[in-house]
């Protein structure tokens, strides 16, 4: 990789609660990358299994790690958004992994021109590891906070921000506030960067919004009516159930 006369700080954020069954892969991951201008800040919820020592064992020299009772999932990534210091925030759950060991370095190449996004595909590993396939919505060569409207694009973990430009997350937002901070992030970067089509990260496939896939769906569509309005969005809808309804048409086959 060339010498790069910027060097952007990443500040990685795995927010965690009892995740010791699925956090290993993901401190792995965060250990092995070749480009080490980083800090790792592990934002636990008091866990009271072997998370917190999990954490410690993997010695990574730049993790700083706080446990204390949250309010869920998005008041603790915005607990970490107030202590990170780097230029960009990449917010990588737990049982999440990067795709290769040299993901943020092909990143930091892309972060020289100082974009408000950068982001990328994802692909997706069931518990052993073993890639299923690719996440159903692809990320498009171009993106703008317009792309959002057809839904969630891009991955919340391939998705990295400036960190001038991040919000809070909207706390009234149970299961997709994340889908409202990427368009409000996307609304504030003039500039966003495509990292190609090779994944950058690895998606775990049994996450919280798994668990709680028709509460999200609902959020998301909240959300969307919001910042595009009501009638193209149920138009949009339209469009959406026959696109399902032809993918799973063509499983069945």
């Amino acid at each position: 990789m060339k010498e790069l006369q910027h060097k952007p700080l990443f500040s990685i954020i795995t927010v965690t609660w009892n995740a010791a069954s699925v956090i290993v892969p993901t401190l792995e991951s965060v250990s092995r990358q070749t480009w080490t201008n980083y800090e790792y800040l592990v934002i636990d919820g008091a866990s009271t299994d072997a998370t917190l020592d999990l954490a410690r064992e993997s010695r990574i020299a730049t993790m700083r790690l706080f446990s204390e009772p949250d309010k869920g999932l998005y008041d603790a990534m915005n607990k970490g958004i107030h202590r990170a210091q780097g230029d960009y925030l990449i917010f990588l759950n737990a049982g999440d992994a990067f795709a290769s060991d040299t993901v943020l370095a092909r990143l930091a190449e892309l972060c020289a021109a100082r974009p408000g996004v950068v982001y990328g595909q994802t692909q997706l590993v069931d518990a052993t590891r073993t890639v299923v396939g690719q996440r159903h919505l692809t990320a498009p060569k171009h993106l703008d906070a317009q792309s959002f409207k057809h839904g969630m694009l891009v991955c919340h973990q391939a998705f990295v921000a400036r960190r001038d430009l991040v919000p809070d997350y909207d706390l009234s937002y149970r299961f997709s506030a994340d889908y409202d901070w990427c368009i409000k992030v996307l609304q504030k970067s003039t500039a966003n960067a495509y990292a190609g089509d090779e994944p950058i990260i690895s998606f775990l496939t049994d996450g919280l919004t798994d668990k709680h896939h028709s509460e999200s769906l609902k959020e998301r569509y909240k959300i969307m009516c919001h910042y595009y309005g009501t009638l193209p969005t149920m138009l949009r809808h339209i469009g959406f159930l026959a696109r399902h309804l032809m993918r799973r048409l063509c499983t069945k086959r």
